[in-house]
């Protein structure tokens, strides 16, 4: 008899790796917000003001080729021979700068710098660090409202002063236009300007009519409007005159202060980049040395008022401010 055959053997799997202990998992920090300034990250202001610059940068040169092309247009150029940018004073007109204009330019910056600064603060605020009430009673207001208005008390006064000597003396005639002549110089400096082809600079004896214009622009209108809405912002005015409120509103207010603040940082940035880029030693001597030689004297005097504002800018904190404020009113956190 033949043999059975025998069963296949079985086929043993090979053995499967012992899989390791998992490790625990650690747990995921979240990540930690972006802090904000103001509105936006640090990372997103610097992308803003590079795309701002850029897109000035790019604005600016298209200005300048337009102007450039502007000037060879027929009768264009016989226009600025006859009107070069600036018109010839009264003989009665006064050079230079006195003590009183260095002083009053020197108390203008440091006012106007730290009356901007809290402006933006009280129109910003959410929760105001601190607040003050008036000793003689009165509604309370944040301790940067009442800054603001402290400053605004100061620059006023400043001003007034600033106008009294310019008509006891001279000099009014500096600023404020005396020939119909003005406006076709200042479009003649204008122009020039914008050509990079520069007006004469003759700052200590005459501006040119556009300076003339702006600087008149700045004194006699700009700095009153800025005032008349204040006032009519503030704790100063009668909130019981009915008639009064309703010929002048606070809405009309508003709507011509802030734009008033933006029309004066508009107008620093520029006056200082062309004091800087028509002759900053001379520039800087005219106002603060008070002199129309070609030296540092007025460089350090203005280094000296920059130093000064920004310790001004710094010390505008409520720590410091309090004993300041409770000279003339209470002072509480809430």
């Amino acid at each position: 008899m033949s043999e059975a055959p025998s069963a296949p053997a079985a086929v043993v799997p090979p053995a499967l790796p012992v899989p390791k202990a998992v490790a625990a998992e650690k747990p995921v920090r979240p990540k930690a917000e972006a802090r904000l300034y103001g509105s936006r990250t640090l990372g997103q202001w610097i992308k803003r003001v590079v795309l701002l610059a850029v897109g000035a940068v790019a604005a600016a040169a298209i200005l300048v080729l337009a102007a450039r092309g502007v000037t060879t247009l027929p009768g264009v150029p016989g226009f600025l021979q006859r009107y070069p940018g600036a018109y010839q004073l009264p003989e009665t007109a006064e050079s230079g700068f006195p003590w009183w204009a260095q002083w009053a330019h020197f108390l203008n910056i440091f006012l106007i710098v730290l009356i901007i600064r809290s402006g933006y603060q009280v129109r910003a605020q959410q929760k105001p660090p601190a607040f003050w009430t008036p000793k003689g009673g009165g509604k309370k207001i944040s301790i940067n409202l009442w800054l603001h208005q402290s400053l605004d008390i100061l620059w006023l006064a400043n001003g007034l002063i600033f106008v009294v000597l310019l008509f006891a003396s001279g000099h009014w005639m500096r600023i404020v236009p005396t020939s119909w002549e003005v406006f076709p110089n200042a479009l003649s400096a204008l122009l020039q300007y914008m050509t990079l082809d520069w007006p004469v600079e003759t700052g200590w004896v005459n501006y040119n009519s556009l300076q003339q214009l702006m600087y008149f622009l700045v004194v006699f209108i700009a700095a009153p409007l800025a005032a008349i809405t204040g006032v009519r912002m503030s704790e100063f005015w009668p909130k019981d005159a009915k008639t009064l409120n309703k010929a002048y509103p606070v809405e009309a207010a508003r709507a011509i202060h802030f734009p008033t603040m933006l029309f004066f940082v508009l107008f620093i940035l520029i006056h200082v980049f062309l004091v800087f880029s028509t002759g900053a030693l001379r520039n800087l001597n005219h106002m603060f040395g008070g002199t129309d030689v070609v030296n540092w004297t007025g460089f350090w005097l203005f280094a000296a008022a920059i130093a000064i504002t920004v310790a001004g800018w710094y010390a505008a904190r409520p720590l410091l401010l309090a004993p300041i404020a409770k000279l003339s009113g209470q002072v509480s956190s809430r």
